[in-house]
């Protein structure tokens, strides 16, 4: 049985029933028969299941959204924009997935024609997290329905009730059954199910163990594996940017999901000539930030998603304090819940082993750069490789971050944020493969090549002597 607390409460919420093993069997061969099917679907079919599923979201977006406030602590307001989004990308898909389908004809010098199509694989396994409950399912599930493929969702145990839900609105949009299905199960059964000959490929958004444990089975499977894991996103200011713009998206991306995302800055480099400026101001609106009752629309944050979770960035904090940084903020907030003010952490030793890790929660850290070069190093100096943000407007400046910042994401004088139209991923240990835009589709589709030799000119017709 998963048990669902409320992280603002502490309470217990709802209760899910743990699948049997005869009940993933069951799910599975539903999987294997609907994809058997849906792969020989039409794409102006695949599309208009889509905007089906989209109404669905936008006609449940309260209900889809309380839902996700009460299992994981996201504010109120926030997860309503995540419902939206997913609609979005399911009609994003909907409208531009038939084009990101189509035959490419491949001109080649033999006189042979080469065609290169694109064909699904079968149904592919996506293990999901618990900090974006809807879009992070909907990403891989918008395409895979495009593509031809099914889907089955391992979801967080956080919150079952969201994958329910999301299985709830593709069946009443009218998909197939064993189109989609939510497999309420434990991390353990993973393993079997890629190892499963039925299940073609595997995508999984989460910890760095978690990821490197899927690939792991994968590999032995001799599977695909789309991997995107953890990230310390750099947030470079250079003098030449409008810093009270930058402080304040610093504010808005570090806090973002009480700073439970894997995209959000989460190290501040700054250049030296404006450090100060930007960190007196940095660090009032970080402490100024209103935490409280995620329903309230004037909260900035809720709660973390568990106590546990709180506990986690509480220790982390503690070690980066024995290690010589300085916080400001940070605290466990009394009361019930699992609540704690924003914080800031400044003089990180960079040669401590705690400045290369992960901090999952609302606090920043600070750092000081003489130069670009500096800046970049600092950037690059640590594991992973998910996102970045640069703030300058000189145009060689933001050349060389393009150029050398080790991210497979960079956004200039703005706050990095996933889109349906543009590539989502890193590198490092950050993972590897891309969701979103046409690349996500393809990353579990069959290209396949097709050579076609042109047909012989036919024989003259001989002539009869004397015709």
């Amino acid at each position: 049985m998963f048990q669902a607390i409320d992280p603002s409460t502490g309470a217990s919420a709802h209760t899910t029933p743990e699948m049997t093993g005869e009940q993933v069997e069951a799910a599975v061969a539903r999987a294997a028969a609907a994809y058997r099917d849906w792969r020989l679907s039409p794409l102006d079919e695949r599309a208009r299941l889509l905007e089906a599923i989209a109404e669905q979201f936008d006609a449940h977006q309260e209900r889809l959204a309380r839902l996700a406030t009460t299992e994981m602590g996201k504010t109120l307001k926030s997860a309503r924009a995540e419902v939206q989004k997913c609609a979005g990308g399911l009609r994003y898909y909907a409208q531009h997935g038939p084009a990101m389908l189509r035959e490419i004809e491949v001109p080649t010098a033999s006189g042979a024609r080469v065609r290169q199509h694109w064909l699904p694989i079968g149904p592919v396994l996506a293990v999901m997290p618990w900090n974006f409950p809807y879009w992070q399912v909907v990403r891989f599930l918008a395409p895979a329905i495009m593509a031809g493929n099914v889907g089955l969702l391992k979801h967080a145990s956080l919150t079952q009730g969201c994958a329910s839900a999301i299985e709830e609105m593709v069946v009443a949009g009218g998909a197939p059954a064993g189109l989609f299905q939510n497999l309420a199960i434990r991390a353990g059964a993973v393993g079997a199910l890629i190892a499963d000959p039925r299940i073609a490929a595997v995508t999984l958004t989460g910890s760095e163990e978690a990821g490197a444990k899927v690939a792991a089975q994968a590999g032995a499977a001799l599977k695909k594996v789309v991997l995107e894991l953890g990230g310390s996103d750099p947030f470079i200011v250079m003098p030449s940017a409008d810093i009270d713009l930058a402080v304040k998206t610093a504010v808005t991306a570090r806090l973002q999901n009480a700073g439970q995302s894997c995209i959000c800055a989460k190290r501040m480099i700054v250049h030296a000539d404006i450090y100060d400026a930007f960190a007196e101001r940095f660090a009032a609106a970080m402490l100024a930030a209103k935490v409280g009752d995620p329903t309230d629309e004037s909260v900035d944050i809720g709660p973390l998603s568990s106590a546990e979770q709180r506990d986690t960035v509480l220790e982390q904090l503690a070690r980066f304090q024995a290690a010589g940084a300085k916080l400001a903020g940070g605290a466990a907030l009394p009361g019930k819940g699992a609540f704690m003010q924003p914080g800031v952490l400044t003089e990180v030793p960079q040669d401590d082993p705690i400045a290369q890790e992960e901090l999952f929660g609302p606090v920043a850290m600070l750092f000081r750069a003489e130069s670009v070069d500096a800046a970049i190093a600092l950037a690059n100096d640590v594991p992973f490789g998910l996102g970045s943000s640069v703030w300058t407007n000189d145009p060689g400046e933001q050349a060389r971050f393009v150029r050398d910042l080790e991210a497979g994401m960079t956004a200039i004088n703005q706050m990095l944020a996933s889109t349906p139209e543009a590539a989502f991923g890193g590198v490092k240990r950050s993972g590897h493969g891309r969701e979103l835009g046409p690349w996500g589709m393809h990353e579990f589709m069959n290209l396949k090549t097709v050579i076609v030799a042109d047909a012989p000119a036919p024989a003259p017709t001989p002539q009869v002597q004397g015709e």
